[in-house]
């Protein structure tokens, strides 16, 4: 059975231990099918629900992992809180609208999601011993977070694994959510340095007591994001389009370890949209088969996610990180601010939102915009993409990219030559629509990662090419529910 789509129970006293830990905890498990339609399926948990803190490690925001969290992370909205940019702001017509991740409780980070579907098969199916095993979260940073917050909700012992040059807000937070120092595993480099990741995990992997739950390979990490990420975005588009006179064009997202953007394989389904895949200019690696450093931190580089259904991707659309940077900067400082208030004419909400948006945020933005730019889209057109997260985790990143971009000072010229480079200037370069051998050629690229380096058969490996792979997989779902069902009930 390949690990990670276990159906059933695979070692029964570790079921039972489970079973007997989380029972002593208290833990209720939600259902993918409850997370998916939040708003009808639980909303008779949310009185109690309503009572746990959205930032503690309690069970009960298990029922908030999912995108309909409202404004004050709390309560239930009827649709998943999104911001729809000012034409101001994104100099195209087109509508870009942007679903925000930081609604998400503990890591205020969409990547909780993510680490509960890649743990539910383990733990439901007994492969992972909640007495016993520490799980291994590899990651670029949040991913890790949002692992070690799922797990200290259920009780279990957790190890994050990310680069060492990740920003400090990512370490402090995770200083504070683990009590044992070495359960944080710094590798060299930053960003692109995903080899490095995985050789770290190759060492833990030889003690028995670690169970690596790696994001770019849990088939699971595809599936919950599929099964409720996408829903969570046709519903937004959904509603804006009450009218019925907007036209779906696309879904862009970075690449990233290929759960987020797989929502877009049900948006086509759906909708009919278009998948546009985001990758930093600086790492070209399915553009070009290139390599680099960059600061888009979350991403992740230089290889092809064995998760990711290249094979459906009509995109791929690259982003320097210093436009990613620079907007980070007109943003998040006071001069910046003045000039998109004096300059653009943004008002103080729309101002004041730019804040729900990170780095990997702002490069989806700025990849939806060169695909509005480059299908020459209209005022009816809806380009949607997420904001993984939040400016909060980058404060530290402003000083160094005002050392690095603006030794001389950061003030409203230099606000408007970085909005200038980010927006005004974002072009229809260094982007391919992608024809079927250049999907072959991305897809052919993983065999080097995943077969060569990381032992995956190359029949398992080659099976991804067809589609109904893909969709074989959502047939887990129900009997996902049903074993959570069951464990509940035990």
């Amino acid at each position: 059975m390949t690990p990670g789509l276990e159906d059933t129970v695979v070692n029964r006293d570790a079921y039972q231990r489970n079973v007997e830990h989380l029972r002593q905890r208290g833990v209720v498990l939600p259902k993918i099918a409850e997370l998916a339609d939040p708003a009808t399926q639980i909303a008779g948990k949310m009185s109690q629900v309503a009572k746990a803190d959205p930032n503690a490690a309690d069970p009960r925001n298990l029922f908030r992992v999912h995108w309909h969290n409202a404004q004050d992370r709390t309560h239930l909205a009827d649709v998943p809180v999104h911001i729809v940019l000012d034409e101001a702001l994104t100099g195209v017509k087109a509508k870009i609208v942007v679903a925000l991740g930081n609604r998400f409780p503990m890591i205020d980070c969409h990547k909780v999601l993510a680490a509960y579907g890649c743990l539910i098969p383990r733990l439901m199916s007994g492969v992972f011993d909640a007495t016993r095993h520490r799980a291994v979260w590899p990651s670029t940073g949040n991913y890790c977070r949002g692992g070690v917050a799922i797990a200290n909700l259920l009780g279990c012992r957790s190890v994050a694994v990310l680069p060492e040059g990740m920003s400090k807000e990512r370490f402090d937070w995770l200083n504070t959510w683990l009590t044992d120092p070495n359960d944080i595993h710094r590798t060299p480099g930053t960003e692109s340095n995903v080899k490095e990741i995985y050789d770290a995990c190759h060492e833990l992997d030889q003690n028995p007591e670690n169970l690596i739950l790696n994001q770019f390979a849990e088939y699971g990490n595809y599936i919950i994001h599929r099964s409720v990420t996408g829903p969570a975005m046709e519903r937004i588009f959904n509603h804006l389009n009450a009218n019925g006179n907007l036209t779906p064009r696309a879904y862009v997202s970075a690449t990233g370890s290929a759960g987020t953007i797989a929502a877009g394989d049900h948006l086509k389904q759906a909708l009919g949209m278009q998948i546009g895949a985001i990758e930093a200019l600086e790492c070209p690696t399915l553009l070009l088969n290139g390599y680099g450093e960059h600061n888009i931190q979350g991403i992740g580089d230089k290889h092809v996610p064995l998760i990711h259904n290249v094979m459906n991707a009509d995109f791929v659309i690259g982003v320097s990180d210093s436009a990613s940077d620079g907007m980070n900067m007109v943003a998040n400082t006071t001069s910046g601010r003045e000039y998109l208030s004096n300059y653009r004419g943004l008002g103080q909400e729309a101002i004041a939102e730019l804040g729900h948006f990170g780095l990997s945020a702002l490069a989806n933005i700025i990849g939806a915009i060169k695909y509005a730019k480059y299908m020459d889209l209209g005022h009816d057109d809806v380009v949607m993409t997420v904001a993984t997260d939040g400016a909060n985790m980058y404060q530290t990143e402003l000083q160094t990219t005002e050392q690095k971009y603006f030794a001389n000072g950061f003030d409203q010229v230099k606000a408007a030559e970085a909005f200038g480079h980010a927006i005004l200037g974002a072009g229809t370069d260094n982007m391919i629509e992608l024809t079927r051998l250049d999907r072959a050629r991305i897809f052919n690229l993983g065999y080097y990662t995943w077969v060569e380096q990381q032992g995956v058969t190359l029949a398992d490996f080659d099976r991804r090419r067809d589609q109904s792979f893909w969709d074989g997989l959502l047939d887990l779902v129900p009997v996902w529910d049903g074993m959570i069902d069951r464990f509940n009930e035990a």
